[in-house]
C-alpha cells in the first residue's frame, strides 16, 4: 500500500504536458499568383510562442515549381501526416508532422487513374484519405470524382461525379465527411475558372462506406441578386452536433442541408452574406460560422445555432486592400489563422473569435513573407495558403 500511495504522489507531482505551438503553412515561392514557377513550392514551420513569435524553425521545399500552392487538409489528421497540393501542377505531397521542428516527405501522387487535379482532403476513421478530384481526362471538360487514398496516397478506390441530368459540370471541389450518417458532401466549382465553363449550381451526397453518390442537389435560386448566390458552391461543413451541414457558394449563399440521413436530402437557401465573392475557407467555432469575404475585405461570425434562420454576430473589417481566403482555427480555442491575396498575399494574419459571444478581434501580429531569404536560397516574397496550428507535447 505504500508504494502504492508513493506512486500516487509522484503522478500527482508530475508536471502537466507543455504544448509548443506553431503554425504550419503550404506556400510557394513565388512573385505573382498564380505561380510564375521562379521558385518552389514549400512547407514551413512558424514559432508563435514566446518572444520568438514569427520565428521560421523549418523550411521543406519540393521538387514542384511554384504553380500553385493550394489545399492542404483543414485540419491536422491525427496520424500528424498532412496532405498538400499544388492544384495546377496536380501534384500532391504527404508531409509527416510528428515533430514539427523537423517536418519530412512521406509520399506524393498525382492522378487517380484518368481522375486528374486533386484540390481538397478530408482524414477517414479508417487512417484513410478521402480527396475530390476535379476533372476525368487532361481537358477541363469532364466531371471528376471522389476518391478514397491510404495514407500514402496510393488509390483505395473512386467513385465518378458525372451527374448529367442535373448539372453537366460538376467540378468536386472540397468535402465534408458526416461519419456520424454514413455520408460525404462534396462540393461543385471549377477551379480552372474557365470561361467556357458554366458556373456550377449543385452539391452532391454520397454514402461513405462505400462512396455511392446518392444524390445531386441542385441549389435553389434565391430571389435576391437573381439567383446569383446558388452558383459556385465551394465549401461545405458539418455543424457542433455532427450532423447538420451548411453548405456557402462563392458568391455569398449559404444553404442548409436536410434529410442526409435518407435517399432524398434536400437544400435550401439560408442566408446571403451580402457580398459577391466569398470565395473562402471558412470554420466552426462552436455554434459560429466564420467566414471570409474576399470583396467585402472583411470576416463575419455568424450564429448558426439555429441553422434554418443564421443571424450575424460580428463582422471585423481587415483592410481596404486585404482580400481574406483561407481560415485556419486552432483546436479547442476560438484562436483563428487568416491567409489570402490583395495587400495580404504575403503576410499570415491572426485572429480570435470570442466562443461565447462571437466577437472578432484582430492580432497586432503578423508573419510577414514578403521579403526573407529561405535555407533553399530563395530570397523575395512567398505566398502562403493552407495554414494550420501544430503544436507538440513535451514535459
Amino acid at each position: 500500500m505504500r508504494f502504492f500511495a508513493l506512486a500516487l504522489v509522484l503522478l500527482a507531482a508530475a508536471p502537466a504536458p507543455v504544448h509548443h505551438r506553431y503554425l504550419v503553412t503550404w506556400a510557394m515561392e513565388s512573385k505573382t499568383f498564380p505561380g510564375d514557377m521562379s521558385g518552389h513550392d514549400v512547407l514551413a514551420v512558424f514559432d508563435i510562442d514566446g518572444p520568438g513569435f514569427g520565428t521560421l524553425v523549418a523550411a521543406l521545399p519540393v521538387d514542384t515549381r511554384s504553380q500553385m500552392a493550394h489545399h492542404t487538409n483543414y485540419a491536422l489528421p491525427p496520424n500528424r501526416r498532412l496532405f498538400a497540393n499544388d492544384f495546377m501542377a496536380g501534384q500532391t505531397y504527404i508531409f509527416d508532422l510528428h515533430d514539427p521542428r523537423k517536418p519530412a516527405l512521406a509520399g506524393t501522387f498525382t492522378n487517380a487513374g484518368a481522375y486528374q487535379h486533386p484540390h481538397s482532403f478530408a482524414y477517414l476513421p479508417n487512417g484513410h484519405m478521402l480527396a475530390t478530384y476535379q476533372i476525368k481526362g487532361a481537358n477541363d471538360d469532364t466531371p471528376g470524382a471522389l476518391a478514397e487514398l491510404d495514407a500514402t496516397g496510393r488509390i483505395v478506390r473512386t467513385s465518378d461525379a458525372s451527374a448529367p441530368a442535373e448539372d453537366a459540370n460538376v467540378r468536386p471541389y472540397s468535402l465534408q465527411v458526416v461519419p456520424a450518417i454514413d455520408r460525404v458532401v462534396t462540393t461543385s466549382a471549377d477551379m480552372f475558372m474557365n470561361s467556357s465553363v458554366p458556373a456550377s449550381h449543385v452539391v452532391q451526397v454520397w454514402r461513405l462506406s462505400d462512396l455511392k453518390l446518392l444524390k445531386t442537389i441542385v441549389l435553389p435560386k434565391p430571389k435576391i441578386y437573381k439567383g446569383i448566390a446558388a452558383q459556385s458552391a465551394d465549401e461545405a461543413r458539418v455543424l457542433a452536433d455532427g450532423k447538420t451541414v451548411l453548405v456557402k457558394t462563392g458568391t455569398c449563399g449559404l444553404f442548409r442541408l436536410t434529410g442526409l440521413e435518407g435517399s432524398d436530402p434536400q437544400a435550401t437557401y439560408v442566408y446571403d452574406f451580402g457580398y459577391r465573392n466569398c470565395s473562402g475557407v471558412p470554420v466552426v467555432a462552436g455554434k459560429y460560422w466564420i467566414q471570409s469575404s474576399m470583396s467585402g475585405h472583411a470576416i463575419v461570425s455568424l450564429d448558426v445555432s439555429d441553422p434554418a434562420h443564421p443571424v450575424e454576430a460580428d463582422h471585423l473589417f481587415v483592410g481596404s486592400e486585404a482580400q481574406p481566403h483561407w481560415i485556419g482555427i486552432e483546436p479547442g480555442t476560438g484562436n483563428l489563422v487568416i491567409t489570402g491575396y490583395g495587400s495580404m498575399i504575403n503576410r499570415i494574419l491572426l485572429a480570435r473569435v470570442n466562443l461565447h459571444t462571437g466577437a472578432l478581434t484582430l492580432d497586432r501580429r503578423t508573419i510577414d513573407l514578403s521579403s526573407r531569404k529561405w535555407p533553399d536560397g530563395w530570397t523575395g516574397p512567398v505566398i502562403p495558403h493552407g495554414t494550420l496550428f501544430l503544436s507538440d507535447e513535451k514535459r
